[in-house]
């Protein structure tokens, strides 16, 4: 991809992960060649609305969905702003573009009861079954994303205050408690972890049985498997026992920007969406209490 500065933009000053770098460049290659396909030129510098209009038809008809060609848009937009940052062009060709209309999607999480129903059916006699308590221990309980579970390194952990250093989206750090629960997790597992450490990874928190450190598919792999025994819920993955960590702290009356802090949202528009299964909690028990409502 012959377009180096933009992507040392992105890493730089951006501060994208690895991940959502080369998730742009996939997009900008694909856009290139349909460009080369059927327009027959290579350059997508100075490219009008109506060519990415008939990508956007091309996409559609080949049964890709709104909210991913709603993806590739953006990368795209991200592409044409750079330019005209740069003074490489003048106008960009999607400054009009609309994004297309998507479903939302409705995020169930977990239930109080489905999580405990998880830890009580783990076998923690082992270092995997260890390991993987921990895993969900902290997703449940610090509402972190799967990449900053993996990402943890050794020194990120503070026992004796108590404390997890997290690197976040365009690496932004946070730190966040740990229960005291969590942390003598963390001390079982480091016990049984000298017996298998080793090599390049070792300085990572989480390991494979074989010393190397883990990777997204295993992670959510792992998450689906003990959850698939537990819960009938659709999907069952990393984001929604975060999506689950948020609900559950504002049913118990957690304060919205004190969320917003712990799972590193920029904006409370973020965290708001986590809301909605707030309020309905907040419905029910306002439904069975009030005395207006409340049969004798």
């Amino acid at each position: 991809m012959p377009y180096p500065e933009f992507f040392d933009y992105l890493q730089l000053e951006k501060k994208y992960s690895s991940l959502t770098i080369k998730a742009y460049k996939s997009d900008l290659e694909s856009f290139q060649a349909f460009i080369q396909k059927e327009y027959e030129t290579e350059e997508i510098f100075h490219v009008n609305y109506s060519q990415i209009r008939s990508w956007i038809v091309q996409l559609v008809e080949n049964g890709i969905s709104n909210r991913s060609i709603n993806r590739k848009i953006s990368s795209l937009k991200a592409f044409y702003k750079f330019l005209q940052k740069t003074k490489q062009i003048d106008f960009s060709p999607l400054a009009k573009h609309k994004a297309l209309k998507t479903a939302k999607k409705l995020q169930v999480p977990f239930s109080e009861k489905e999580v405990s129903d998880v830890f009580e059916a783990m076998d923690i006699n082992s270092f995997a079954g260890l390991r993987d308590k921990l895993i969900v221990e902290l997703f449940y309980s610090t509402g972190i994303r799967r990449i900053e579970l993996i990402e943890i390194k050794l020194p990120d952990v503070d026992l004796s205050n108590g404390m997890l250093k997290v690197l976040g989206k365009r690496n932004k750090e946070r730190y966040i408690p740990l229960l005291p629960a969590v942390v003598e997790t963390i001390k079982a597992y480091l016990k049984e972890r000298k017996e298998i450490e080793g090599g390049d990874d070792k300085s990572y928190l989480f390991l494979s049985s074989k010393g190397k450190k883990l990777y997204e598919s295993f992670v959510y792999r792992l998450i689906n498997n003990y959850f698939s025994k537990v819960s009938g819920k659709l999907k069952k993955s990393p984001h929604i026992l975060r999506h689950s960590f948020a609900t559950h702290l504002l049913n118990q009356g957690a304060n919205l920007n004190a969320v917003k802090e712990l799972l590193g949202h920029t904006s409370l528009a973020a965290t708001q969406v986590y809301t909605h299964n707030s309020i309905a909690e907040l419905s029910k028990v306002h439904r069975l209490a009030h005395p207006r409502n409340r049969k004798d």
